[in-house]
């Protein structure tokens, strides 16, 4: 008896060992509210200590360096840990789990990742990491890292004033700020907890922010008060508001068949800038050579069209780097569309496509210009029936797909395949960054001017173009108002007629800066022929509304006070993003 009672307790020990090896997860959920109510983005209801009225259009902050306290009062740390948060993108929620069994009372976690961190390249983590910056979009490449946290909104000073923006972006290693939370944690277990975020108490105490006093931008530089006031701020505006035993989850694991690879193939090695984010490539796609070289075949077919005259080639040509320097493209029977082309490189880091987002993957896109009545007119079905009576195109799709069949599906996975490949990563730019070469004395001005916040208050009178055009991509592809004047009588509110939300009229999607002097003309309906008619909308052409993005609704009312030296030099910046032919 006595032996079998030590096979018992050895048992137990073991299965103790085991479970406090594995861990306990710990689910974090994150509530946004303001003022103890929930936060409701782009909504000009809120008002902070002064009186000013204010909406929140993007919360987003990046979470680190995890810990738990025991019932000791022993710290225990919870390394290699972070958690990406974003209201607007509906991410609210993050697992932390290898947490050591047991119980504690407090929780702590820092705003902004730990130097080293800050400090790594932009490819350094996965497609689906919370620090790979396609995915956050809170990485300042070049100069300083990532942004820990980002809060952006529009504000009026009185009921009669005009709507203006502001950008609070809490950076810099000196200014990642620590949290701690009285928190019972039963870690026996799975174990929840759900944070309130108050937005009214980071702007309120202990040092209370206006905007009109106290300046409408931040970029964390030494000594600025309205960063100092948000780091004084945080601690203060979370707090617990619920522990629970997590809910019972089983591990997703998500297996995703490849569609009709064939049984030979040869993989396609894609290649990519060091500087580059990892992109999240298709998994029931990955990309072929033979499944390439079809999509580039059928990239230049004219029988995709009704009768036969255009392909895609034909408004998104290599020599223009796939644009057709046009403010709108012709279609069939000499119809027009209403939108520029857009060009067609780096696309793989993308999640939305067309200038007004509609289509939700690469596969969706190139189905939609052949079916567009002012495009290439043309169904499907006939489509597939003209390539299916060609041997070239039956050998071609059975080399990609094992099987000489067309249908619409394999079209478009062939198209998705070849358009992923289109990659710009040659400039003089980044030439300049392998140490290769260097930029002239004014494109090096022109950079600097792209790369600074538009601040009088703290003496910085750049052209602010990095919050939309930052990073390796030199585009953050999100949906900007950038302060066109629409067409009265034929009005285009871009993302907003996708959406159905008020708040997303005038939004088109950010292009690319990359090859920019080979793309003319420019914007969503090709109004401006040159770099330099762009350069002058933004100092004196940005027409105030509602949905203007708040980084430019901080600026003068007037627009950005650049010298005719400045905008030459920023100028000459942008021609130099441009690849070599």
């Amino acid at each position: 008896m006595n032996f079998l009672k030590r096979i018992c307790c050895i048992a137990v020990a073991l299965i103790a060992a085991a479970t406090t090896a594995e861990g306990a997860a710990l689910d974090l959920s994150m509530r946004h509210t303001f003022g103890g109510e929930p936060l409701l983005l782009d909504s000009l209801r809120y008002k902070n200590a002064v009186g000013e009225t204010l909406s929140i259009t993007r919360l987003s902050y990046l979470l680190s360096g995890f810990a738990v306290q025991g019932e000791n009062g022993e710290w225990i740390e919870l390394p290699g840990q972070f958690a990406w948060i974003d209201a607007g993108a509906r991410r609210t929620s993050a697992r932390l789990p290898e947490v050591p069994v047991g119980k504690y009372r407090a929780l702590r976690f820092f705003i902004g990742p730990d130097a080293k961190t800050n400090a790594a390249e932009a490819g350094a983590f996965p497609a689906d990491h919370p620090l790979n910056p396609n995915l956050n979009g809170l990485h300042w490449s070049w100069q300083g890292g990532y942004i820990f946290l980002s809060l952006e909104g529009r504000f009026r000073t009185a009921a009669d004033a005009p709507l203006d923006g502001f950008a609070y972006h809490l950076a810099r290693d000196p200014h990642r700020t620590s949290i701690t939370l009285a928190a019972a944690l039963d870690l026996t277990q799975d174990a929840a907890v759900q944070l309130d975020f108050d937005i009214a108490a980071l702007l309120r105490a202990p040092r209370p922010l206006s905007f009109a006093s106290d300046g409408t931008a931040t970029h964390s530089r030494d000594g600025d008060p309205v960063c100092a006031a948000l780091m004084a701020n945080l601690p203060g505006a979370f707090s617990v508001s619920a522990t629970t035993g997590a809910a019972p989850t089983t591990p997703a694991v998500t297996r995703v068949a490849p569609l009709d690879l064939p049984a030979k193939f040869t993989p396609y090695r894609f290649k990519v800038s060091r500087t580059f984010p990892p992109p999240k490539l298709p998994n029931d796609n990955p990309l072929i050579e033979e499944r390439v070289a079809l999509g580039a075949a059928l990239f230049k077919e004219t029988a995709l069209s009704r009768d036969g005259s255009i392909s895609c080639a034909s408004c998104h040509r290599p020599d223009t780097a796939f644009s057709d320097n046009r403010a709108t493209s012709p279609g069939m029977d000499a119809r027009t569309g209403r939108r520029n082309a857009m060009p067609l490189t780096n696309l793989a880091w993308k999640s939305a496509f067309f200038w007004d987002g509609r289509a939700p993957s690469l596969r969706a896109q190139v189905l939609m210009p052949i079916q567009d009545h002012a495009e290439m007119d043309e169904s499907l079905d006939r489509v597939a029936a003209k390539l299916a009576v060609r041997d070239d195109y039956r050998t071609e799709f059975r080399a990609a797909f094992g099987s000489g069949e067309i249908s619409a599906e394999k079209l478009a996975l062939a198209l998705e395949q070849y358009l992923l490949t289109l990659t710009a990563n040659h400039s003089k730019f980044d030439r300049m960054l392998r140490g290769e070469e260097k930029l002239s004395d004014e494109e090096q001005h022109g950079f600097e001017l792209f790369m600074t916040e538009y601040d009088p208050r703290t003496g910085k009178r750049g052209a602010d173009c990095f919050h939309c055009h930052g990073g390796p991509l030199f585009t953050d592809n999100l949906f900007h108002n950038n302060g066109l004047a629409p067409d009265r009588a034929n009005p285009d509110i871009g993302l907003g007629a996708i959406s159905g939300n008020a708040a997303d009229a005038g939004k088109f999607a950010t292009p690319s800066l990359r090859n920019v002097a080979r793309t003319a003309p420019y914007m969503h309906d090709g109004r401006f022929a040159t770099l330099e008619e762009v350069v002058a909308h933004y100092c004196n052409g940005v027409e105030r509304s509602e949905t203007l993005d708040p980084n430019l609704a901080k600026h003068p009312a007037a627009g950005l006070p650049l010298t005719t030296e400045d905008q030459r030099a920023l100028v000459a910046f942008l021609k130099s993003l441009t690849d070599a032919p």
